[in-house]
């Protein structure tokens, strides 16, 4: 990320967000601390259609965490040179510095703080993926 808050879109990325002749990702607060980026096509989809992942029994937790992740959402346009500007509440929620890394992970990308990358990487996917491997087989 550089001085100005603006984070450099993966070719891939920029590729599929041409393709949808879109000049925006949408950009929330993720979960475990990252962002989410989102093609536009990918955030309708996930607005008119699955809603019901939101579902929850607890109508309280519902709201909150509806309010949380829709409210802290913004359009990010994609400047010339490929950039995207994060916005500051976003920044700090996922204390991303100079150093991120992006992922993408099923329907969105990931941006991670690289040094909360690395400690979620070693603590929570790596036990994870064990556990996962004797299982599961692929």
């Amino acid at each position: 990320m550089d001085p100005k808050s603006r984070v450099f879109i993966p070719a891939r990325f920029r590729e599929a967000l041409a393709a949808e002749k879109k000049d925006h990702l949408m950009l929330s607060t993720g979960l475990d601390q990252c962002l989410f980026v989102f093609l536009p096509s990918k955030w309708e989809e996930l607005i008119a259609n699955n809603m019901e992942i939101f579902k929850s029994e607890n109508k309280e937790d519902e709201r909150a965490f509806k309010r949380s992740f829709f409210g802290n959402a913004a359009d990010a346009q994609l400047d010339k040179q490929g950039r995207i500007l994060v916005p500051q509440n976003q920044k700090v929620y996922a204390s991303l510095k100079k150093d991120i890394v992006i992922r993408g992970v099923g329907n969105k990308a990931e941006i991670w703080d690289a040094q909360l990358w690395a400690k979620y990487k070693k603590d929570v996917m790596e036990p994870s993926f064990a556990k996962f491997s004797k299982i599961i087989d692929i």
